[in-house]
């Protein structure tokens, strides 16, 4: 049982504002629990906190402040607390900006109250104008769940009075409801499928993993198309069974929608979820239902991983290896890691599932830190695709062309047999550069520096870095030279654009994140590829994550090379996972399929790899490569990233660093740089970056954060440290 304090006792309250150091408040009339979510006065606002313990009393009692209240919420659990704590230490983070973690939900404190929402009503409009098509559109899209008129106006793009317009005849129902109820209850045996004999072997590792209660983090390593989806589902219908609650993590919003189809019909219902196209409303409701055990499953972004669960059994961490687990600004931490840590602190199971594991999670499981299950077929009469290499030093096209003919003649034969082809290039817009002919100039963006890339679909140029964006300009804005602006290399539009002429009779569907104004949209497209309404999918990365398109039988790589340039730590490792996973679109369904590589490297060692498909031996050259060097997983690393408008300061301070390193060479640790980062401007602010190596198993954050505590940042100076870096930028 958590602690009480009295009215009058002092409490130690940690609050959401950037402060290093929790404060002294005297517990309201009533009293509260530690744990407690409260309002405090802070200066003249009234701020967020968390009754953290007992108050120190080092301060004037008379002076001290009263809490204003304790708000309608459950009070934080101590594994949550702990987790927080622990995660902070890990990524040298403040409290304060963990606690800012935990608590994204808006309306914390309000009290239960009914609220206006809206659904689909039984009468059909006598006039259907576009804005009630929209507003009808929406409603159905929702599956029966309801809207807010706010939220239904805004996700319409229409005023209030057309919602309202559509009540009084009867086409939209308007209902009082509570705010926050219970999620629909999940049934573990409702709608189990029948397993292959390898599946239902790991699923009961899984099952029994969860029931023992303890924790265990498992890698499930299977193929893609092997039915990973379908074994940890069994895992989490025996964290049901057990009446404690499951987590589930994807990369990628568009995912969401297919996955939760797949729970639905395993459960009977749909899970809460968790992620940036929730509502405001939807967020208070899962955040509350968590805490209260209203909610069984939780599908969700790496956010999730904060919620203030009552009783976590499990969490699956699907498409493991994928970089967005990682989150690169404001705190800065990997979910899966994190979502390990949470397991520990609060005796749960842990799934990573992947078809390309991360070299982490493999090294891992290779030390047998965690527990591996393979998968090494597909699911039903799906087979694996056949991978071939095409080598572009012999194939004969124009400078302007990326389609070799022996790729355009592979598409042409899947197009004739009314099946789906996918021309795969990891580059938004239309060209990564455009340059002045006259002068050589090329378009930068004004706050950073990199490169502008054109976006033909939207008529202008867009910075990737800070996501300024200009018109594309007449005259070349260095020379003045009017027509001789050129758009140079190829991205998914300019390929677009290519196979349009190619292929004139094929419908065309371009998937880039940059694309679709909405997660809605983008899930909407997905869906109408799914069941067949384009010939030739032409996508980014977006396209490798987890989609299924029965129908695709044909996976063309435009630049299987492009991953390997640069000096990129994990540059192998993720050209290795990504090439697999796009290949991995093909062939799904009944119909064999094939992955075809466009290179200039066949006999790369990366390519040849992908291409025999001995991943194991990839893994462990790539291991041995990376123990030779001290490097991750076999070695620790620390990035410090320091940025101000002034360029000296950073590099003055980036110089004091790497000469004040005492308390890194005490545990073993080498500082390297300062150097500019490899983009040195972002946002107008220069940056410079120090690496720190140490070996593996040394107490690298203490040490880091008493050499940080040497130097004070005045003015514009900015310092991050990032614990374990995945990426160099």
């Amino acid at each position: 049982m958590d602690a009480f304090y009295d009215e009058g006792t002092l409490v130690a309250v940690l609050t959401t504002q950037p402060l290093d150091r929790l404060l002294d408040y005297r517990a309201p009339q009533g009293g509260c629990f530690q744990g407690a979510f409260v309002e405090v006065p802070l200066g003249p606002r009234k701020v967020l906190g968390v009754v953290w313990g007992p108050g120190k009393g080092d301060f004037d009692y008379a002076k001290v402040r009263s809490v204003i209240r304790v708000l309608d919420a459950v009070p934080m659990r101590d594994e949550l607390r702990s987790f927080l704590e622990r995660a902070g230490e890990y990524t040298l983070t403040p409290m304060s900006a963990m606690l800012r973690l935990a608590t994204r939900a808006p309306g914390l404190g309000d009290a239960p109250s009914m609220r206006k929402i809206f659904r689909l009503g039984e009468a059909e409009p006598d006039r259907l104008t576009d804005a009630r098509r929209r507003v009808l559109e929406v409603l159905r899209d929702m599956g029966g769940l309801a809207l807010t008129q706010g939220e239904l106006a805004e996700t319409a793009g229409v005023t209030p009075s057309v919602i309202k317009g559509l009540v009084k005849l009867g086409a939209v129902r308007e209902e009082e409801a509570p705010r926050d109820t219970a999620f629909p209850r999940l049934d573990p045996d409702y709608g189990g499928k029948d397993l292959a004999e390898d599946q239902a072997a790991a699923a009961e590792v899984l099952r029994a993993g969860v029931a023992s209660g303890r924790y265990g983090t498992v890698l499930l390593k299977g193929v893609t198309g092997s039915g990973k989806t379908e074994v940890y589902l069994e895992a989490v219908a025996e964290t049901l069974r057990k009446r404690r609650q499951a987590l589930v993590l994807l990369p990628e919003i568009a995912l969401t929608s297919e996955f939760l189809t797949r729970v639905e019909a395993r459960f009977g219902a749909k899970p809460a979820e968790w992620h940036s196209g929730v509502t405001v409303t939807e967020r208070r409701r899962v955040w509350k239902q968590v805490a209260l055990g209203g909610a069984q499953l939780v599908v969700g972004a790496r956010s999730a991983l904060f919620l203030p669960f009552r009783d976590l059994g499990l969490i699956v961490v699907d498409e493991e290896h994928d970089t967005s687990y990682k989150q690169e600004e404001g705190v800065l931490y990997n979910a899966r890691d994190m979502a390990v840590l949470r397991a520990s602190v609060c005796s749960a199971r842990v799934v990573l599932a992947s078809a390309t594991p991360s070299l982490e999670s493999w090294a891992n499981a290779d030390a047998g830190k965690y527990t591996r299950l393979d998968l090494t077929s597909r699911f039903g009469a799906a087979v694996l695709p056949e991978m071939r290499s095409i080598d572009m030093r012999g194939e004969v096209l124009p400078s302007n062309r990326w389609v070799s003919p022996s790729l355009q003649a592979a598409v042409n034969a899947r197009l004739a047999r009314g099946e789906q082809a996918m021309l795969f290039l990891n580059r938004r817009g239309y060209a990564p550069v455009t340059i002045c002919r006259a002068c050589g100039h090329q378009i930068g963006c004004p706050h950073c520096d990199a490169r502008m890339v054109e976006h033909r679909f939207l008529q202008r140029l867009v910075c990737h870095q800070c996501g300024e964006t200009i018109p594309k300009p007449e005259t070349c804005p260095s020379c003045g030279a009017e027509d001789k602006l050129a758009a140079v290399g190829p991205g998914v539009e300019r390929l677009a654009e290519e196979a349009a002429a190619l292929f004139p009779e094929a419908r065309l569907a371009v998937l880039s994140s940059d694309l679709f104004g909405s997660a809605r949209a983008l899930k909407e497209e997905i869906e109408k590829i799914a069941r067949g309404a384009a010939d030739i999918v032409i996508g980014t990365q977006l396209v490798a994550k987890g989609h299924n398109f029965p129908l695709l039988t044909l996976v063309g790589v435009i630049d299987a090379d492009l991953g390997l340039q640069g000096s990129d730590l994990r540059a192998a490792e993720r050209t290795f996972q990504l090439m697999r996973q796009v290949a991995g679109r093909a062939g799904r369904a009944e119909k064999p399929g094939v992955a075809l590589l466009q290179t200039y490297q066949p006999e790369h060692p990366v390519i040849r790899a992908i291409l025999s498909g001995d991943e194991e031996g990839f893994w462990k050259a790539e291991a041995e490569e990376r123990r030779a060097a001290g490097m991750p997983p076999y070695g620790r690393l620390a990035g410090v990233i320091l940025s101000s408008t002034e360029v000296q300061e950073v590099f003055d301070l980036g110089n004091a660093m790497a000469r004040q390193d005492a308390p890194l060479r005490r545990v073993g640790a080498q500082v390297y740089g300062p150097a500019p980062a490899p983009i040195a401007r972002v946002r107008g602010r220069h940056r410079v970056r120090l690496l720190v190596k140490a070996p593996k198993g040394v107490a690298l954050q203490p040490a880091l954060a008493e050499w940080a505590a040497q130097f004070r940042l005045k003015g514009e100076l900015r310092m991050a440290i990032d614990i374990d870096p995945q990426s160099f930028f």
